[in-house]
């Protein structure tokens, strides 16, 4: 079991991307993940994940959606 870390950030803080691929990105915190110390922040890291073929969805096929990045790469901007 990991520890949960401790946050400087907090959900609905507007947040700028600090390294990696999404560098000088910013948006809004959806979400706060502190067991895996990662944060969801919108319009930032997103992933193509494929969905399966369902009654709701019927074509089924890829959607891209926002991944977690991890807060270590955040700041909070102003």
């Amino acid at each position: 079991m990991k520890n949960i870390v401790k946050c400087h950030i907090k959900k609905g803080d507007n947040v700028t991307v600090i390294a990696g691929d999404e560098k000088n990105k910013s948006g809004k915190v959806l979400q706060i993940i502190p067991q895996k110390g990662r944060a969801l922040v919108e319009g930032v890291n997103f992933v193509k994940k494929h969905i399966r073929k369902t009654e709701d969805n019927p074509q089924g096929g890829v959607v891209e959606m926002e991944s977690s990045i991890a807060i270590s790469n955040l700041k909070v901007s102003k």
